[in-house]
């Protein structure tokens, strides 16, 4: 069974469009894996351990986040506000979602960088949960 990485992103707006724009190369880099691309506004389907690429606005270098808690609500004020962070939030409310991995890009990376430090850190974590998957088989 692959393993599954969730991509968000709009493709409109640069700021919030990387993880789509270096997704062919992660799809080349990593067969073994599933990158399935989700719209916040969507229903989804939740697994055991959401593991997640999106942007972080904020940070200065590629971040591994294992908790919601690290990150700030932006205010809402239309229903037309809501996005990824709100749908997970209410997810974890509702006691579905259990376990969570974020693979968190600054908005300011160029697209090179931001692809070699997060193949990195995929590595390692396709690695480590390989052999975690392989020990409870």
């Amino acid at each position: 069974m692959k393993n599954t990485i969730y991509v968000f992103g709009n493709p409109d707006l640069e700021i919030d469009s990387l993880p789509l724009r270096i997704l062919p190369n992660l799809q080349s880099c990593f067969p073994e894996i599933a990158f399935i691309v989700l719209d916040p506004n969507e229903e989804w389907t939740i697994p055991e351990e959401m593991v997640m690429i999106d942007t972080v606005v904020g940070i200065k270098k590629l971040t591994v986040f294992n908790d919601l808690k690290h990150f700030i609500e932006a205010p809402r004020v239309s229903v037309h506000d809501f996005d990824a962070f709100f749908n997970l939030i209410y997810l974890q409310k509702l006691g579905k979602l259990k376990k969570i991995k974020i693979f968190g890009l600054p908005t300011e990376t160029k697209e090179d960088e931001a692809l070699e430090s997060l193949t990195k850190e995929l590595k390692r974590w396709h690695t480590e949960n390989r052999i975690h998957s392989q020990g409870t088989e």
